[in-house]
């Protein structure tokens, strides 16, 4: 067997992993994490436009929060707040 072709084979297996596969794996891991980096900065750029705009930041968030959920859980939340309040006095 010649010396290229057998530098092939190990790269392409080595030690009975698939090192191509695995190098691929990683780099499409590492592109996401760029990406959600650049996301993550674009968020945070669209939260200092919503503050300098007069929007508290705190409650944009809760909100975008509250949305996530099913509106049957985000009524039974809201319920034992008005309870809780009502119990506290507030």
């Amino acid at each position: 067997m010649s010396e290229a072709v057998e530098t092939q084979e190990q790269d392409a297996e080595v030690g009975g992993i698939a090192a191509d596969r695995l190098r691929s794996i990683i780099e499409r891991v590492e592109r996401l994490e760029e990406e959600r980096k650049a996301l993550g900065e674009d968020i945070k750029d669209i939260f200092a436009e919503a503050k300098s705009a007069g929007f508290e930041v705190k409650v944009i968030r809760q909100i975008i929060r509250i949305r996530k959920q099913e509106p049957a859980e985000v009524e039974e939340q809201e319920t034992l707040l008005d309870l809780y309040r009502r119990a506290l006095g507030m």
